[in-house]
């Protein structure tokens, strides 16, 4: 059993992929600090432990970064939406929100993260060990 996953369950009845939440300490749903966490199979729960675990403990520089390429993102959409100025990067979390990570089985530390933006499209961001890989909208095609 996990600590960090809560209800953890099999989503697929012919597939071993497997779904739980987590309680996120930085990125926020619409709601809550409540997001979903996916990996392949039952045998990579202390992998999906792991990856929650660096997510909730990104650097600041890290925060940041993925803050510069959400404001890029939304400045990219073409739907009609106008970012107001900002006093502060992370305002941007304000008009954005995190539904899930998604782990990717590695050696290292490798998972993406999904959500939306006020701007009517999917952002997500892709951690790779201590990097970030890509922030934007084709997120999945980077791993």
């Amino acid at each position: 059993m996990s600590k960090l996953i809560k209800s953890l369950k099999k989503i697929a009845p012919d597939k071993e992929i497997m779904e739980g939440t987590f309680t996120s300490k930085f990125f926020k749903n619409e709601y809550s600090y409540k997001l979903s966490v996916y990996m392949e199979n039952s045998s990579l729960i202390e992998y999906a432990e792991k990856c929650i675990e660096h997510f909730n403990s990104l650097s600041d520089d890290m925060i940041d970064e993925i803050c510069h390429g959400l404001i890029e993102s939304c400045h990219l959409s073409d739907v009609d939406f106008e970012l107001p100025e900002l006093e502060n990067i992370r305002d941007i979390l304000d008009y954005c929100w995190f539904t899930s990570l998604v782990t990717i089985e590695d050696d290292g530390i490798y998972y993406l993260v999904e959500g939306e933006g006020d701007w009517g499209e999917e952002v997500g961001f892709v951690i790779h060990n201590d990097n970030v890989n890509y922030v934007g909208y084709d997120y999945f095609n980077v791993v």
